[in-house]
């Protein structure tokens, strides 16, 4: 609406600037024409038109957009607004913020500030001064106590405007509203409550007392008038030079008053807890002797009772341990029998052990045998086929870096020639030997 607002400004003020260029023009060109005559001495009708009817319709119609312009307001955000006509004044009804319809060059728009706002005297808190922040006072506010002293007060009020009665305000308050209404109303409550109390109240012992008064009297004054109060603080209080001196000798007398009150109610105590204690200890004493007391007779008691049952128990364990004994006796023969026994039969076990390790040896033997005298069967077959076999064996056992013999095929000239022989009969013979008769 902004865009529009400027944009039907722009076109009517732009046609007002050409209905005054367009009429500016002709006239320039009639006085250009007439001057010529002049110095010619002529008089003669002006052949320039002047477009009167042109300039006039474009300035009427250059008022068409400029009041449809000047129709259109805009609150921004955090303010709000009340109709003020030319004819009946202020309007009922508040304009919140948004685009609001007015009727042109009737009716204008009273813009007010809906936000928080604050009034703060004495020093602000961040630090800025009374230039830089609106509705404050760098000076504390100067009331006078009951007993006629001077307090300087650093007070703070947070407050905004009621947006329901703008139209009141408006009509009725004088503006700016946060520098004519809210400091008188502001220093008349508290110059009118201080004064109902002493310097200590107000700066310690009823502090909050006069804050809350103030607060409740400040928020009803100023309600009235359509301002609403959020809060009253009442931050620091400047105290007289010579009180101050006076008031902290007082408090630093109290303090120790105080002190000493406090530890002579301690020393009391610690008596008290010693005394206590004592008698405490001493009623533990007898607590204890008592019980100790008890406790012998209840011990006593028990090992004698405890005796009526020791004997039968004593006489039972000595049965207990003879029977044992006799167990353990029996045992013991019973175990030497199956010793014996079991050395007995674990003679018997060697023996036959023995005697079939022995039958297993004597196989054993016999199958070797056997086996030895079939390899030596195959072996002399062997032999007998190949007899060459003989001389390589017998090389390969004389030299174990030989790998192999050439030697002529008839054994003429051969070193182990005789040896061989010897052998080979006696393979023959032991081979005769085991044939069966």
């Amino acid at each position: 609406m902004l865009a529009l607002k400027y944009l039907l400004m722009t076109s009517g003020v732009g046609m007002m600037i050409a209905a005054i260029c367009i009429l500016t023009y002709d006239l320039y060109r009639e006085v250009l024409y007439r001057r010529g005559l002049g110095m010619r001495g002529e008089t003669t009708a002006s052949p320039v038109v002047v477009r009167w009817r042109t300039s006039l319709a474009l300035a009427m119609l250059a008022w068409g957009p400029l009041l449809v312009a000047f129709s259109i307001v805009v609150v921004p955000s955090g303010m709000a607004g009340v109709r003020v006509s030319q004819i009946r004044g202020s309007e009922a009804g508040t304009l919140y913020p948004g685009v609001h319809l007015v009727m042109p060059l009737i009716e204008d728009v009273a813009l007010f500030d809906t936000r928080d706002q604050i009034f703060t005297t004495g020093m602000p808190e961040d630090g800025k001064t009374a230039k830089e922040q609106v509705s404050s006072n760098a000076q504390p506010l100067h009331v006078q106590a009951k007993e006629g002293l001077t307090l300087g007060l650093a007070i703070t009020v947070r407050y905004r405007l009621d947006a329901k009665r703008l139209d009141y305000i408006e009509g009725n308050l004088p503006r700016p509203v946060e520098r004519e209404i809210v400091p008188p109303t502001v220093a008349s409550v508290w110059r009118e409550i201080i004064p109902n109390y002493t310097v200590r109240d107000v700066f310690s012992e009823k502090r909050e007392e006069v804050r809350q008064i103030a607060a409740g009297l400040i928020t009803q004054r100023l309600a009235a008038d359509g301002i609403v109060v959020k809060e009253v603080m009442l931050r620091d209080i400047q105290l007289p030079p010579e009180y101050a001196e006076g008031l902290q000798a007082y408090l630093l007398k109290e303090q120790e008053n105080d002190r000493m009150t406090v530890e002579t109610e301690l020393k009391r105590k610690e008596v008290r807890i010693a005394g206590l204690e004592a008698e405490a200890m001493k009623a533990r004493q007898v607590k204890q002797a008592e019980g100790e007391a008890r406790v012998r007779v209840l011990r006593a008691k028990s090992e004698s009772d405890a005796m009526k049952y020791t004997l039968p128990l004593k006489q039972k364990q000595i049965e207990q341990s003879r029977l044992e004994a006799q167990a353990r006796k029996e045992a013991t023969i019973q175990n030497a029998e199956g010793e014996a026994q079991a050395k007995v039969i674990d003679g018997k076990a060697e023996g036959e052990r023995r005697k079939l390790l022995a039958v297993a040896e004597a196989d054993r033997i016999r199958v070797t045998a056997e086996a030895d005298a079939e390899r030596l069967q195959s072996e002399a077959a062997v032999l007998k086929g190949n007899p060459l076999l003989i001389n390589k064996i017998v090389a390969e056992r004389l030299s174990d870096k030989l790998q192999i013999m050439m030697v002529p095929a008839d054994g003429k000239f051969f070193f182990a020639n005789d040896a061989l022989r010897g052998v080979s009969m006696e393979n023959q013979n032991a081979q005769a030997e085991q044939q069966p008769r």
